[in-house]
């Protein structure tokens, strides 16, 4: 295996969901009080993703984010911490404003394409058993958030040794979803 370190969830190979999995709870990283998100069901399309918005544990590359429909998710505990990063993205990503981890994101939006879903990070959870990554999305944005153009080829070697393919936007399938989406506004 490659030294090139991606996110910690996926560093020594790609945890397999479980069949039947229904979900559990998320947590921010604060010591005590902390913020926590009830998930009622199992996740999709989950990936690691290289925008420079989306949360990254420290020292990742990558963070690693799913969706969940928005009524399968509740906030169960200090939601008073809890702020909008940045009001005018498509996505609200909700952060504990003490220790800045994102809970979820969630699209104000009702024309989006993925308007219903919320964006979470699975591993804030202690549960095992979440919806495995299945590829790797917005790749060359890491090099806006630091990373050596130089080392992109080992880092999309790392990416396909972990069967996690590289894309310069979405996946196929959610490209297709999108557009599918704004074609159908169209008529």
């Amino acid at each position: 295996m490659s030294k090139v370190l991606i996110h910690p969830a996926v560093d020594n190979g790609v945890k397999p969901s479980i069949a039947g999995f229904q979900g559990g709870e998320l947590s921010c990283h604060c010591a005590d009080h902390k913020v926590t998100v009830r998930l009622t069901s199992q996740t999709a399309h989950n990936h690691v993703c290289g925008c420079s918005k989306c949360w990254k544990p420290e020292g990742a590359l990558f963070s690693q984010v799913a969706v969940v429909s928005r009524d399968n998710l509740t906030v169960t505990a200090n939601e008073d911490k809890l702020v909008i990063v940045d009001t005018a993205a498509a996505i609200n990503r909700y952060a504990c404003k003490e220790c800045g981890v994102h809970m979820y994101g969630r699209i104000p939006n009702e024309s989006h394409p993925f308007f219903g879903l919320d964006f979470v990070h699975t591993e804030l959870s202690k549960e095992q058993g979440w919806a495995a990554a299945e590829f790797a999305a917005f790749v060359s944005s890491i090099i806006e958030t630091g990373t050596n153009p130089a080392d992109m080829p080992a880092i999309r070697a790392r990416l396909n040794e972990l069967g996690l393919k590289p894309y310069d936007c979405l996946s196929p399938a959610l490209m297709d979803a999108i557009a599918t989406h704004i074609a159908n506004q169209a008529k």
